[in-house]
């Protein structure tokens, strides 16, 4: 009889879990859910103080845009830091200037000093803390945990946020209520604080490289060309863009919803809000299921739709309670969504560019939603707050129709798994980092007969070279030999170059191996450097 075939193991199903078995992210996770609370209890409370000071929409739906402009004006430069910098240093400096904020807005409203103007401008101030905090974590998260619990660890960033969207705005409600606005403030910085600490207690691995960092400006040209560059990215900010369009508009007018309503007042928007982060909590538990399910386009899509629906529900509700449910599925919804649209992007980047990746994200989110709090509030002042969140839905699913070519895919594929199938070049003269620019030719015989596939490879291979950071590409075909082609691209400095090999990863190798079976001479293609000399006399 044949050999019994052993059973297999029964495979592991994912769970939202799965992340927090590992110490180092179990640790960070507490501190970015302390983080979080503090900044619901910071929203909640300038929200509901920007009520007692105006009766203007306008100015209560710019409390929203004033804390995400600066992660749209800041983004990049946060992002550059964050990849250039020690990460553990700039999360514990994000987290300290938070704090300093929650005291400055405490002590403004214990003297009795908080004008309108004055609250948008601190809560301006402390979104400048945010922006720069948002990359650096979004980057040190892929580095905590293995690829097969990226999904779960984001989702349970979700968790935190959105659990913290629930005991903060409750907290808030009840000490604004019982103290005062100002008490919010100050637990807000406590909270802070006792974040900063925790942080403390990381020791993250520095890598060790011995080129010198990357310049500030060349690395946000560097990361934006990227981007750029990438069709996987553009995808997920075409798609998040439209969804924070249409959804901000619940957020940014919450507060007059719940003051509007009868019987209503704080306690009705505590309670909306509330509402909308347990939904959001709810749907985290089963989205790895959900997503594997339906897939990720049918999942944005029906998720969109959904929340576009629940929040004309919302704006409708004759009472506070009759506002829950529908307040619950738009949290789901937007969970679901926003989740999905963050690990796309995540899987989607290499680690030395993740920070400034994630911050052009995180850019064009609430770029997104500043535009779009600033415009709805507008709206809500000339037709109310009811049509306008009926025309914001209608808005949302206009775009979605004619984004629905933009398909979102998670490219399991690409494999930033480093590589060193490369030696770095060796000059026959010293070279100075700083020197540059760096042109690089190599030589290709290409067969006629296969010059259309060659092409498809070489439009890649442009796109790769230009991602890492080339300055300018270029490819020439010999007018006196046709099967002779000449691939140049351009490097700032000698620096510059040498990190591409650095930053060599298998997706890297697998595309040079397509490019190289086209060469049909008797030797490799040919590869020459050549470094720019100076004609300043």
């Amino acid at each position: 009889m044949p050999d019994a075939v052993p059973a297999q193991p029964a495979a592991r199903t994912a769970s939202t879990w799965d992340a927090l078995r590992l110490p180092i992210f179990r640790m960070l996770w507490l501190a970015w859910f302390a983080s979080n609370l503090a900044m619901w209890m910071n929203d909640v409370a300038a929200a509901w103080l920007m009520t007692t000071l105006t009766t203007s929409p306008v100015l209560v739906a710019l409390v929203q845009s004033a804390s995400t402009l600066p992660v749209f004006l800041l983004g990049l430069p946060s992002g550059a830091l964050a990849d250039i910098l020690n990460r553990r240093l700039l999360l514990l400096a994000t987290q300290f200037w938070v704090a300093t904020m929650a005291v400055v807005l405490c002590v403004v409203l214990f003297a009795d000093l908080m004008t309108a103007p004055l609250l948008l401008v601190l809560t301006f101030a402390n979104g400048i803390g945010l922006a720069m905090r948002w990359p650096v974590y979004s980057a040190i998260v892929p580095q905590l945990v293995p690829r097969e619990d990226l999904q779960s660890a984001i989702a349970l960033n979700g968790v935190a946020m959105n659990s913290s969207r629930v005991i903060g705005p409750v907290g808030a409600g009840l000490i604004i209520a019982s103290a005062g606005s100002q008490y919010v403030f100050l637990l807000n910085a406590c909270l802070a604080v006792v974040a900063g600490f925790v942080i403390m207690r990381w020791r993250s691995e520095q890598k060790v490289s011995v080129l010198p960092g990357e310049r500030f400006i060349g690395a946000m040209r560097v990361g934006f060309q990227y981007v750029a560059q990438s069709n996987a990215i553009r995808s997920v900010l075409l798609r998040v863009a439209v969804f924070f369009l249409q959804s901000t508009a619940l957020l940014a007018l919450l507060p007059l919803v719940g003051k509007h309503m009868p019987t209503g007042g704080a306690w009705a928007y505590t309670l909306l809000l509330a509402s909308l982060g347990l939904g959001a909590v709810l749907a985290a538990m089963w989205l790895p299921r959900l997503r594997a399910a339906i897939g990720l386009d049918r999942l944005l899509r029906n998720g969109s739709i959904v929340q576009a629906l629940a929040m004309v529900c919302v704006g409708f509700a004759p009472n506070p309670w009759a506002a829950v449910p529908p307040m619950m599925i738009a949290g789901a919804s937007w969970l679901s969504v926003v989740n999905t649209l963050t690990v796309s992007a995540q899987l989607a980047l290499p680690d030395w560019v993740r920070a400034r990746g994630m911050s052009i994200y995180m850019m064009t989110m609430m770029g997104a939603a500043s535009v779009s709090a600033a415009l709805w509030g507008q709206v809500a002042a000339q037709v109310g707050v009811r049509w306008t969140f009926v025309g914001a839905a209608v808005t949302g699913l206009l775009l979605l129709v004619l984004t629905r070519r933009h398909m979102l895919t998670h490219d399991e594929a690409v494999d930033f798994t480093p590589s060193s199938i490369l030696a770095e070049p060796v000059a026959a003269f010293p070279i100075e980092h700083a020197k540059g620019p760096v042109m690089v030719t190599i030589e290709y015989r290409v067969d006629p007969a296969r010059v259309n596939d060659f092409m498809e490879v070489m439009f890649e291979t442009r796109r790769d070279r230009l991602r890492k950071g080339a300055l300018s590409w270029g490819l020439f075909h010999d007018i006196s030999d046709p099967t002779r082609y000449l691939e140049y691209y351009l490097d700032e400095s000698w620096a510059d170059h040498l990190r591409r090999f650095e930053r060599f990863t298998a997706a890297d190798a697998e595309l040079r191996e397509r490019r190289q079976a086209f060469h049909v001479g008797e030797a490799a293609p040919k590869v020459v450097r050549y470094i720019a000399e100076s004609m300043t006399r």
